[in-house]
């Protein structure tokens, strides 16, 4: 994985520098002029893009978007960032899909996370002369994102970046400030992905795993990349990756809630809950694989001696995500992804016997959680974690369908569902 600073050049307005470059050395340059330029109140979706959909209708406004499935959402990274995917291979060829539509698309994605530290991952392969969008749309989606956009997404992982793709970001170096330049880091290698995210997590498309593929072969034996590592046999005391239920059988007092949960939330109840921002920051690896560490050789983790509540934070994440089966089931997957369509006068008494019918130690465990969480919302004036915040947070972390990457069509009635239980806690639990 190498990243490649993208530096600003010079004084003279970055349109004029544009302007006077050309893509004639670039592969197949022959690329279509600008329908349209971009308007601010053309691309002011926030009224327009329901993310809360169940499964997009075929007349929604971005059904036709979100049917490829060129954009994902995937959970969060290495870090405790939420991943953002993008899928080149996925685009329908120019005519077919209408670029402005996406730029919405992506950018009401991204609204849901910009407040979090996020990761962008694009897989550029499969992108070609028939889909791949006007250099003018490029620029100006560019400009789209402004410092809303730029200031909480930490990486840009391009996967398999040609030389086109270079090139192209150096063309573009006059309008890439500097700092964003260094965020973007380019990746040759599924494999190298590790480091970052769990690529089972984020279902790549087969292309994309079949030309990763044809890569390693064309590598002379001792040039070969490393292969993702194999998952690690469990350790006897494992914690993270393990079954709610076998931690409850191992627990000397029977303790349904693990410990994991009742030492984070322990530690934030007492000193996160002023902390503006909390469950939206990452924290430092290395950090988190230590505490992880620790906890599945079977030590134990005092946060307090740490004093880092955005560690805490993510390893409570970490472990909801790492479960082998979310928090909510794959059983109820189904009937949460379409709990709008229950009348609002229902609404309580369908989520209290969906959460009653949880296993055991999954309904203790998510009412131990959502009854912090309500403690976090109530001093929401200070830390700024509304209820709606806290679903785009926690929403993911809770249920996932069994590929594990979910779209805008799913983690929507998730996200909602969540905020509702959120809202209505103190009847659902009750």
């Amino acid at each position: 994985m190498s990243s490649e600073l993208l530096v600003d050049l010079g004084d003279e307005p970055a349109t004029a520098q544009l302007g006077q470059l050309k893509l004639a050395t670039i592969e197949d340059q022959q690329w279509p002029a600008d329908e349209s330029t971009l308007s601010k109140s053309e691309t002011d979706i926030s009224q327009r893009f329901d993310a809360g959909s169940p499964h997009l209708p075929w007349d929604h406004p971005f059904y036709d978007i979100a049917r490829h499935q060129i954009i994902e959402v995937a959970g969060d990274d290495n870090f405790g960032r939420k991943v953002i995917v993008f899928n080149a291979c996925r685009m329908p060829p120019q005519h077919q899909l209408d670029h402005h539509k996406l730029l919405m698309y992506l950018k009401g994605t991204l609204d849901q996370y910009v407040e979090s530290d996020y990761t962008l991952i694009y897989f550029h392969h499969g992108l070609t002369s028939e889909n791949k969008p006007s250099l003018g749309w490029l620029r100006d989606a560019y400009r789209e994102f402004d410092r809303k956009y730029k200031k909480n997404i930490k990486a840009l992982y391009i996967v398999h970046p040609t030389m086109f793709i270079k090139t192209l970001l150096i063309l573009f170096k006059p309008i890439i400030s500097f700092k964003f330049g260094r965020k973007i880091n380019y990746v040759s290698y599924l494999s190298e992905l590790e480091d970052v995210v769990k690529c089972e997590q984020l279902l790549i498309p087969a292309r994309v795993k079949e030309y990763d593929n044809k890569l390693r072969a064309s590598l002379k034996p001792t040039a070969q990349p490393p292969m993702s590592p194999p998952r690690s046999p469990p350790l006897p005391n494992q914690v993270f990756g393990v079954p709610l239920e076998l931690l409850r059988q191992r627990n000397p007092d029977g303790d349904p809630v693990p410990v994991v949960m009742r030492d984070t939330i322990g530690f934030l109840s007492e000193q996160g809950l002023e902390i503006e921002g909390i469950f939206r920051r990452s924290a430092n690896v290395t950090l988190v694989k230590e505490v992880q560490l620790r906890y599945n050789s079977g030590g134990t983790v005092d946060f307090r001696e740490m004093e880092d509540v955005h560690l805490a934070a993510v390893i409570l994440k970490t472990f909801l995500r790492e479960l082998p089966e979310p928090l909510l089931t794959y059983q109820l997957y189904n009937d949460i992804v379409n709990f709008a369509s229950v009348s609002s006068d229902s609404q309580v008494m369908v989520m209290k016997t969906l959460v009653e019918s949880l296993p055991e130690e999954n309904y203790l465990s998510l009412r131990y959680l959502i009854t912090f969480l309500a403690q976090v919302s109530a001093n929401s004036e200070v830390n700024k974690m509304t209820n709606s915040n806290l679903a785009v947070v926690f929403g993911p972390n809770l249920l996932w369908g069994r590929d594990n990457a979910m779209s805008l069509s799913a983690i929507g009635p998730i996200n909602n569902f969540t905020r509702t239980l959120l809202d209505q806690q103190h009847l659902v639990f009750t």
